[in-house]
């Protein structure tokens, strides 16, 4: 099945610059990512903060559970 969905999409994007005049090709993306902004920053240390209390949780929790055994 996966198949079929990939032969259309490889046989669209094949002809996605044809339409261009100077025939050549796209521009290579930058190597370098844009720097995230604060507000990207902050979110993102809140989501490791958040996964580490989970794994904290986690760790505490397999510990009280084999302590019991």
């Amino acid at each position: 099945m996966a198949a079929l969905i990939a032969v259309p999409v490889l046989a669209t994007s094949g002809c996605a610059h044809s339409g261009s005049s100077t025939g050549s090709a796209a521009p290579a993306a930058s190597s370098t990512p844009a720097a995230p902004s604060g507000d990207q920053l902050q979110q993102m240390q809140q989501k490791v903060d958040a996964a580490q209390s989970a794994a904290d949780a986690a760790d505490r929790d397999a510990a009280s559970d084999s302590a019991g055994n």
